[in-house]
């Protein structure tokens, strides 16, 4: 009997949200956000890189293009398609590799480990997250650290809308949103409508208060943990409107 296969692991949502997910606006932002690491992290040239989660490879190929040695995992084909080929056509030499993030293990290997644009809390339960945060653990080298940046709980409940709709060129998106299990999880329900074609689905998020996530990357082997509302250094205060933790081994 085969297992039911999570949300995640549908290609064809990440084909149809890809047009949402990255957009124009979204490759300019990537090149900010890599200058804000390399600054918040006072990152040393030449530093081995893991981007973990990788979509399309807007951070990836920014940190490449920099002279960082680069590796890229998602488990989207059509994604790590498109990373690929848009790495050879800039000539730069990253290494992508298609593979679901609790499978990948590397022992030792890297400066700094990414993890961005909420690509976390996917699974059906938060002990394979811990596995995850234990396998970036043994992957870093001392001193190395993982980057997560998503969208923290206490935005979530400050900012929450239970829907929304909006258009983009050639498709209109209607988005609804359904906190459950005390706040520990998001429902989501997307209907994306193309000319006359309509295309439902439902996923579940698993969204961290900034005091749980610290809890949990300990819980990992992290030493120590540092908590931003941006990748540039930012409090995590009341305006915050992401949740960026960096930990240490």
């Amino acid at each position: 009997m085969k297992k039911k296969r999570m949300w995640f692991q549908n290609e064809d949502f990440w084909r149809t949200v890809r047009p949402i997910l990255f957009r124009q606006r979204r490759w300019e932002m990537a090149t900010d956000d890599v200058s804000n690491i390399i600054s918040l992290l006072k990152l040393k040239p030449g530093s081995k890189i893991l981007d973990l989660c990788c979509g399309v490879g807007r951070h990836a190929l920014e940190f490449a293009r920099r002279g960082y040695v680069v590796t890229g995992v998602d488990a989207t084909a059509t994604y790590i398609r498109e990373a690929r080929r848009r790495a050879k056509r800039a000539g730069l030499e990253i290494s992508f590799f298609k593979q679901d993030m609790r499978r990948f293990r590397r022992t030792n290997m890297f400066d700094v480990v990414i993890n961005l644009f909420t690509s976390f809390g996917y699974f059906r339960t938060q002990r394979a997250d811990i596995q995850v945060a234990t396998h970036m653990f043994t992957a870093l080298r001392k001193g190395g650290f993982f980057v997560i940046e998503l969208m923290g709980k206490e935005v979530l409940a400050r900012i929450y809308r239970p829907r929304d709709w909006y258009e983009l060129p050639g498709m209109m998106i209607m988005e609804e949103r359904t906190p459950s299990k005390d706040w520990s999880t998001l429902e989501n329900r997307w209907i994306i409508v193309k000319g006359n074609k309509k295309k439902e689905f439902r996923f579940k998020l698993r969204f961290y208060s900034a005091v749980e996530l610290c809890t949990l990357l300990k819980q990992a082997g992290f030493r120590k943990t540092d908590v931003y509302g941006d990748l540039a250094g930012a409090q995590y205060d009341s305006k915050a409107m992401r949740l960026i933790v960096v930990a240490r081994t």
